[in-house]
């Protein structure tokens, strides 16, 4: 079964619910205020793509393809993008909602996370190394046995991080987030 191969299409304003998108490549195209919420975009490939207002939460992404994708001001609730097909991987997270998501085990290095509310999303066993958190609500996020060498955590908040349960070797934070990696020695910080 021939794919379709869909190049520099702008998708306005379209309910993916109503009539699913195709399964296919999408190659430099832009979807602005589409909604995508519950749809199943499985094995569809999208490369070098730009999302827009979008709603994709709780979509299927089993075996999609995400490469060098942006998502500004996205609604991405609960995507498990640990099912995704994680070679050359890459995406960026501009106003985004990542809440309930999960990134277990994935490749995301020099990822940028830029105000974004990533509430209760995991990544465990997921490699961050050189990324940004700039500006990010990480409430009750999980970092177990995560790579967050060089990862800057300077203007983030609400995190928690085990030190001795993850790599954080030349992380940057500041004097606030310092209560977000000292909690579990239950010290009075002033």
């Amino acid at each position: 079964m021939n794919k379709d191969f869909i190049c520099d299409l702008n998708f306005d304003n379209l309910d993916f619910i109503e009539k699913p998108l195709k399964k296919g490549d999408y190659d430099n195209c832009t979807f602005s205020n589409c909604n995508f919420s519950n749809s199943d975009l499985s094995k569809i490939n999208f490369l070098e793509c730009e999302f827009i207002h979008c709603d994709i939460s709780n979509a299927i992404i089993k075996s999609t393809i995400f490469r060098e994708i942006i998502f500004k001001d996205c609604k991405l609730l609960g995507l498990h993008f640990n099912e995704c097909d994680d070679f050359l991987l890459s995406f960026e997270f501009n106003n985004c909602t990542l809440n309930f998501s999960s990134f277990y085990h994935l490749n995301l290095k020099n990822t940028i996370f830029n105000d974004c509310k990533i509430q209760e999303v995991d990544f465990v066993e997921t490699n961050l190394s050189n990324s940004q958190f700039i500006n990010c609500d990480m409430e009750r996020t999980i970092f177990d046995n995560t790579n967050l060498e060089s990862v800057d955590f300077h203007s983030a908040y609400n995190f928690t991080i085990d030190i001795d349960l993850n790599r954080i070797n030349k992380a940057k934070f500041s004097k606030e987030g310092l209560v977000g990696l000292l909690y579990k020695y239950n010290l009075e910080i002033n």
